[in-house]
């Protein structure tokens, strides 16, 4: 098969390459590709499972006009080295050794994470690193219920383009988007691109109930975000156990979106996340 990423999404990584600072930062046997945009504060973007840096695309041009973005493709994922191990601890360990590598064990830095990476921003957070504010988007790990919307296709097994694509298509509306007209071109191409480009099998863990103690052991607030359809949680069951009492956390779920909030509802997402990191950054 051809590549089957569309031209519209090649164009924009073309495009967003030329605008970031390329960082390739060796963690013991790995190393791991970091993208730079804007100046400011640091704020660290992580990507979630069968993910890379693209999962952000709608947010970097918003967020980079009040912060220096810094963003992975974590170990296993995109243009980073292969993952020489299958352990949740151990990507924690790379991410967190890369990120004390970037700033140094005492510059604090703000941090977000979507999906699998939120169970990963929340676990490095959680080993005493200077997180001031952290936000989760749909992360996973919390161990409550989920919605399954429709079985997952084996994509892998597809042998034409056509397949392929209609095997993401259909894995974006079981999985990641709940509107129709939001399965469009360009989150087809993400899709694709990171998917083919992951070799880190994260399933497993992000339904292991490893969000909450990770929470419970970080000291600063979070801000959680969910979409209303998100089939990976029950959002209003996870308001109940995991914000409701906690004063430092507090939760949003965005109406009529599903998963993939960040792509979905890039707009009230963004506004949410720099109203919640520049009020940290007043605070401090």
């Amino acid at each position: 098969m051809s590549s089957p990423v569309n031209q519209q999404t090649l164009d924009w990584i073309a495009e967003f390459e030329t605008r970031a600072t390329r960082h390739v930062v060796t963690a013991g046997e790995h190393q791991v590709s970091w993208r730079q945009f804007g100046e400011g504060p640091p704020l660290v973007l992580i990507h979630g499972g069968h993910g890379s840096w693209l999962h952000w695309a709608r947010n970097i041009e918003a967020l980079s006009q009040d912060f220096s973005l810094w963003i992975p493709n974590l170990a296993g994922y995109g243009d980073s080295s292969d993952p020489r191990f299958d352990d949740f601890a151990t990507m924690v360990d790379v991410t967190a050794d890369c990120l004390t590598q970037l700033f140094g064990p005492d510059t604090p830095f703000d941090l977000a994470g979507f999906s699998f990476g939120g169970l990963v921003s929340a676990n490095v957070a959680a080993k005493g690193l200077p997180v001031r504010r952290l936000a989760l988007l749909g992360p996973g790990g919390h161990g409550g219920p989920r919605r399954e919307r429709g079985k997952l296709i084996n994509w892998k097994r597809a042998e034409t383009d056509e397949a392929l694509l209609e095997a993401m298509r259909f894995n974006l509306w079981a999985h990641m988007i709940y509107a129709d007209e939001q399965i469009d071109p360009f989150a087809m191409g993400i899709h694709t691109y990171s998917c083919i480009n992951t070799r880190f099998r994260s399933r497993g863990i992000s339904g292991r109930g490893l969000l909450g103690p990770a929470l419970d052991d970080y000291s600063g607030e979070t801000l959680i975000i969910w979409g209303e359809h998100d089939i990976t949680c029950t959002p209003e069951y996870l308001m109940t156990h995991m914000i409701d009492g906690q004063a430092r956390r507090q939760g949003v779920i965005l109406p009529e979106v599903g998963h993939w909030v960040n792509y979905e509802a890039a707009e009230p997402v963004n506004a949410l996340l720099k109203a919640w990191f520049l009020e940290g950054q007043t605070a401090a």
